[in-house]
């Protein structure tokens, strides 16, 4: 009797493998459905996405990407021989096939061409002149950066202390500078700066209301001189942005600012237009 139990149990363990081999099976048929789920995508649910995330990431230029398409609908996987369009490493494009959308696409990528380098310039040597001749030179500085023209106007020449309220002078001041940067059709960004130093009124609980009020009152004042309202925006940094230390009184002075800035044309992928807020491409995209 005990041999004949031996046996059978000898008998059940040598089938054990078939339970592992089934379960193997079973995950393998599920990775391969996964894959092919994975490899079929809406195109311009996934073409939207890219740019999206090209354009929030990079600030440049989005890079196309392309989806391949089979006879069973778009994949990511490319399939076939490359396209047309496919650039090969090691070999030059036909210049003599270059279609006007990619010359377009390679203005726009370059951005930061010579002749709006002359334009910005230009702007500059107007303000820097202005401000010689009307003994402000020290209140408001201009300078070069990487995102364009940086017109730095200080707290003293636009508002009171503790106020959002612009001067009459200063309204002035300010209808000058947009006579000047109307001859560009860049996009001016208006950013309100502080100190330090803590405020807690009923009107400003803070300097983030202040600084953001003050750059809405400036906007305000460059459309009524004849900014075109789309290329303005304001931003409010309170005392987050400082260029100087608070240490000192003279760098709470400068740290209190309006800078006006003038970007380069290859932002402009970075500000939204009224075609996104129309179509609401700026909404996340679900890929099912």
């Amino acid at each position: 009797m005990s041999r004949k139990r031996e046996h059978e149990a000898e008998k059940e363990n040598s089938e054990r493998w078939l339970l592992t081999y089934s379960d193997l099976i079973t995950l393998l048929m599920i990775f391969f459905v996964v894959l092919y789920s994975m490899s079929k995508v809406d195109a311009a649910k996934f073409q939207a996405v890219a740019e999206s995330l090209n354009k929030a990431l990079s600030g440049g230029v989005p890079a196309k990407m392309e989806v391949s398409t089979s006879p069973s609908g778009p994949s990511l996987i490319q399939t076939g021989t490359p396209s047309s369009t496919t650039t090969v490493p090691g070999k030059d494009k036909d210049p003599s096939k270059t279609t006007d959308t990619d010359q377009a696409a390679a203005n726009v990528g370059q951005g930061n061409t010579d002749a709006e380098n002359m334009s910005i310039e230009a702007i500059k040597a107007k303000l820097d002149k202005f401000a010689l001749d009307n003994g402000i030179q020290s209140k408001l500085i201009s300078s070069m950066e990487e995102r364009g023209l940086v017109v730095s106007i200080q707290e003293t020449l636009l508002f009171g202390s503790g106020s959002a309220d612009i001067t009459n002078r200063a309204r002035e001041i300010l209808k000058s500078i947009s006579t000047v940067l109307g001859s560009a059709s860049n996009q001016i960004r208006v950013e309100g700066h502080t100190d330090n130093l803590p405020i807690q009124t009923a009107k400003f609980p803070s300097n983030w209301e202040l600084s953001v009020i003050r750059s809405t009152n400036v906007v305000q004042i460059l459309q009524s001189a004849g900014i075109t309202p789309s290329r303005l925006s304001a931003a409010g940094y309170g005392e987050y942005r400082p260029i100087a230390s608070n240490d000192t009184i003279a760098g709470q002075g400068r740290n209190r600012r309006i800078d006006l800035i003038i970007l380069r044309s290859k932002y402009d992928v970075t500000e939204p237009t009224n075609q996104t807020a129309v179509s609401g491409s700026l909404a996340p995209v679900l890929i099912p």
